[in-house]
């Protein structure tokens, strides 16, 4: 029956089995010398057999036991152990990795070309699956963390300048966006047997081809979104100033000296230049 969960294994201490290890070869060795014990040769041998049962096991780090082909166990205490000399070791890191990607070319919801890159946290949490259940664990976080970020793209558009109905975006989505990328890469990664501590995206951006083009859009919609407030405030001024100089009875205006009034006051609270003034020394008219 195949094992689908890591088993912690108990190991003799290491230094213990080198006492015995040193006991059996060098006194051995001196029998042979001095008394022509060939027979120790036998002592020798199993001492020189034991040797590769040794094995060193550093902090935040495992040594996966493979006997023959079935797996044994997994060492995770750090220190010197020994093993079985058959035994075939694999060392796995537990320690915390980062994954900082290049930014990769996806479509958005939308079918926009967008740059978008990820900086993750991980780490193995379950040695028997990533030494067994994947081929190359490494690699196959690579893989997954980039399957899982054109995913999430092609579900979320950049922004909502096309998709003005659109509550999430990926530029504005914030941590709900980073914490639906964690879930997503943590679901992939699970087979692996690998812990995603954080996941978020660190680069977002238009790709080349559309970038200059959306870059005036953008440019374009904040000069709108600016001229309608300044539109906007000149009415109101436009308005005090008529209703103020009706009330203080200072000139009594017609429809006609009103609606030029009006004209050149727009003119002067809505242009973008400085705007020069015109003394007129005489009539109007």
């Amino acid at each position: 029956m195949t094992m689908k969960n890591e088993k912690e294994f108990s190991a003799i201490s290491g230094y213990f089995a080198l006492f015995l290890i040193f006991l059996l070869i060098v006194p051995s060795i001196l029998g042979i010398i001095f008394f022509k014990m060939i027979w120790l040769v036998a002592l020798i041998l199993i001492g020189i057999v034991g040797i590769p049962g040794l094995v060193i096991v550093n902090p935040n780090e495992s040594s996966v036991l493979v006997l023959f082909g079935n797996y044994n166990g997994t060492i995770r205490k750090n220190g010197f152990w020994w093993t079985n000399p058959f035994f075939v070791k694999k060392k796995i890191s537990l320690r915390a990795r980062n994954l900082d990607s290049d930014p990769i070319k996806v479509n958005d919801k939308i079918g926009n070309p967008i740059m978008i890159g990820v900086v993750m946290v991980w780490k193995v949490k379950e040695t028997y699956k990533a030494a067994f259940d994947v081929d190359d664990y490494v690699h196959f976080v690579d893989i997954q963390s980039e399957a899982a970020i054109r995913k999430l793209a092609g579900h979320y558009p950049y922004d909502n300048f096309e998709d003005e109905k659109a509550e999430m975006t990926l530029r504005s989505g914030g941590e709900d966006v980073n914490q639906m990328l964690e879930n997503e890469i943590s679901e992939r990664l699970q087979i692996a047997g690998i812990e995603v501590i954080e996941a978020r995206i660190n680069y977002i951006a238009y790709a080349q081809e559309i970038a200059g083009a959306m870059l005036k859009r953008q440019q374009a919609t904040a000069i709108v979104a600016a001229r309608f407030k300044i539109v906007e405030g000149a009415v109101s001024m436009v308005e005090m100033a008529l209703d103020e100089l009706s009330k203080k009875n200072i000139i009594d205006l017609d429809e006609e000296k009103k609606a030029t009034m009006v004209s050149n006051l727009m003119v002067v609270l809505t242009s973008d230049k400085d705007v020069a003034p015109i003394v007129n020394t005489g009539s109007i008219y």
